[in-house]
C-alpha cells in the first residue's frame, strides 16, 4: 500500500518571498508547515501545481513589486496564491488580478493553509516527509532570523505597519529562546534579532517571566538578549528604537555577549520633522548617548535608516539633519526618499517636496554619508577582525565583520591561503578599505 502511496507525485508548490526579514519568517513559517504536510517544494513556477506569492505592502514600490509578481505567476503557472501585507488590502490585488485563488493577510497561516489544502490537497506520507526540528529555513545554513513580536504600537505618521499587521504581539521569552536553540542546534551561528520595534518587546504582556533553562525570564528587551548571549552564537539586535532602557544592553555589547552593533531607525534629525512623523523616543538626547555608549563600547557599530523629502521637510531641515549626521559620525546609513504611501497621515500634514529637490537632497545626503563611512571603516585597517564567511570563491572569500549584518551592510573580502568554508567564523587581518567594504587576509581559525 505504502508503494501506491509514493508511486504518486507529491504536490509542487513555488513560493516567492517579497519584502523584510519579518516577512521572510513568515515565509519559513509557511514553508516549514507545507513540507511537514508532504508538499515539494520548487523554485520554479512552470511546472509546480500552485504558487504563493508573499508581498510587501509597505511603500508603493513595493507594492508594485508585488504585484508584478504575482502577474508573473499567474502567467507561468496560473494558480497563485496571495498573502502577506498587500492582503490586508485585497481589493488592490483582485482588481488587478481577479483570477488569483485566494488572498490573505500577514501572519494568516492558517488561511494561506486552508488555501492551499483547497486548491492542492497535500499527500502525506509519514515515512518521507520529514522536517528538520528547526523547521525549513530561506536564508543560508549559518545565520537565521528570530523575530520575537509582531505588530507596533507606534503610529508613525509615514507608516501603514499597524495597518497591515497590528498592534505590539510579544512571544514568550521562553519561546523565543527555545526557538533559538533549536536553530543553533542546527548550525546556525548568527541569530538577527527583528521586530517592528524591538526594544518595546514585553509591553503588551506587562514582561511576563517564562521559564528557559530552569530559570524565569522576563519579556524584556535586556533579558532576551542577556539570555540569548549565552547560547554562545553571534546576536545581532535590528530595529531597536532609542528608548531609554537600551542603555543597559550596551554593556552587554562591551563583553560581547551580544553583538556590538545597534540597528536604530532614527529617520531624522530636525525637530520639526521628527515631530510631524510621530517618531518615538524622538526627543530622548541620542547624541550624547551615542558620545556614552561608545566610551562604554569603542567597538560599538551603529546602523540607522533616514527619509529625506518628507512632507514639510525645509531647506533648514535638512542642513541640520546633514550637521547631525556628521556629529553623529554612523556606520552604515540607509536613505529613502519619501514616498506619499496611500493612507498614510503624513501624506496630509505638510506641502509636499518636489521629487527634483527629493532627489537632490537624498544625493547629497548619500555623498556626506558616504566620506563618514569611508572615515569609520579606514580607522580598521590593519586591526584584526572575527568574519563570518558567506560566500567561497578560487582565491577570495566574501563574509562579514561583526560590524556588517547580511544584505543591507558591507562586506570583508577575504584572501586565505587554505580553503574557507561557509558559515565559519576566521580572524582576519584588514589590509584596505574602501567606501563600504573591507579587504584582508585570514590569519587565524
Amino acid at each position: 500500500m505504502n508503494d501506491r502511496i509514493t508511486d504518486t507525485p507529491a504536490p509542487k508548490v513555488s513560493f516567492v518571498s517579497l519584502g523584510c526579514p519579518k516577512a521572510l519568517v513568515d515565509s519559513e513559517r509557511i514553508v516549514t508547515r507545507l513540507r511537514a504536510e508532504g508538499y515539494e517544494l520548487s523554485r520554479q513556477h512552470q511546472g509546480s501545481d500552485l504558487v504563493i506569492v508573499n508581498t510587501c505592502g509597505f511603500l508603493d514600490s513595493a507594492k508594485a513589486e508585488s504585484l508584478s509578481a504575482i502577474g508573473n505567476a499567474l502567467k507561468e503557472n496560473g494558480k497563485v496564491i496571495v498573502t502577506g501585507c498587500m492582503g490586508a488590502e485585497p481589493e488592490s490585488i483582485s482588481s488587478a488580478y481577479p483570477d488569483v485563488l485566494a488572498i490573505t493577510g500577514p501572519q494568516q497561516y492558517e488561511s494561506v493553509l486552508d488555501a492551499v489544502h483547497r486548491a492542492l490537497p497535500p499527500r502525506h506520507d509519514p515515512f518521507l516527509d520529514l522536517v528538520p526540528p528547526e523547521g525549513i529555513k530561506l536564508t543560508p545554513r549559518h545565520y537565521a532570523y528570530l523575530k520575537i513580536s509582531e505588530g507596533c504600537n507606534n503610529r508613525c505618521t509615514f507608516c501603514i505597519i499597524p495597518k497591515l499587521r497590528g498592534d505590539l504581539v510579544s512571544r514568550d521569552a521562553a519561546d523565543v529562546l527555545r526557538e533559538a536553540e533549536k536553530l543553533t542546534a542546527a548550525g546556525v551561528k548568527e541569530l538577527l534579532v527583528i521586530s517592528q520595534d524591538t526594544s518595546a518587546y514585553g509591553l503588551d504582556i506587562k514582561y511576563a517571566a517564562s521559564r528557559w533553562r530552569d530559570k524565569e525570564v522576563r519579556a524584556k528587551f535586556l533579558d532576551l538578549a542577556s539570555a540569548l548571549g549565552e547560547l554562545g552564537v553571534w546576536v545581532r539586535l535590528h530595529y531597536v528604537y532609542p528608548y531609554p532602557h537600551v542603555d543597559e544592553v550596551i554593556p552587554l555589547m562591551a563583553n560581547k555577549k551580544v553583538l556590538p552593533y545597534l540597528d536604530m531607525p532614527l529617520q531624522h534629525a530636525a525637530p520639526d520633522v521628527l515631530k510631524r512623523m510621530r517618531r518615538p523616543a524622538s526627543q530622548e538626547r541620542t547624541l550624547e548617548r551615542i558620545a556614552r555608549w561608545r566610551e562604554i563600547c569603542p567597538d560599538l557599530t551603529l546602523r540607522s535608516t533616514f527619509i529625506v523629502g518628507f512632507p514639510g521637510e525645509t531647506d533648514e531641515d535638512f542642513e541640520l539633519l546633514l550637521q547631525w549626521l556628521d556629529e553623529a559620525s554612523l556606520d552604515r546609513v540607509g536613505c529613502f526618499k519619501y514616498e506619499p504611501v496611500k493612507g498614510a497621515p503624513a501624506n496630509d500634514l505638510a506641502a509636499p517636496v518636489p521629487d527634483e529637490v527629493k532627489e537632490q537632497r537624498w544625493h547629497r545626503f548619500m555623498q556626506a554619508q558616504q566620506k563618514i563611512s569611508a572615515r569609520r571603516l579606514k580607522r580598521k585597517v590593519g586591526t584584526r577582525q572575527q568574519v563570518i564567511i558567506d560566500e567561497v570563491g578560487p582565491s577570495v572569500a566574501k563574509g562579514r565583520s561583526m560590524a556588517d549584518a547580511p544584505e543591507i551592510d558591507g562586506a570583508v573580502y577575504v584572501a586565505s591561503r587554505r580553503p574557507l568554508r561557509v558559515g565559519e567564523i576566521a580572524t582576519v587581518k584588514i589590509e584596505r578599505a574602501d567606501a563600504y567594504d573591507l579587504h584582508g587576509t585570514a590569519v587565524g581559525f
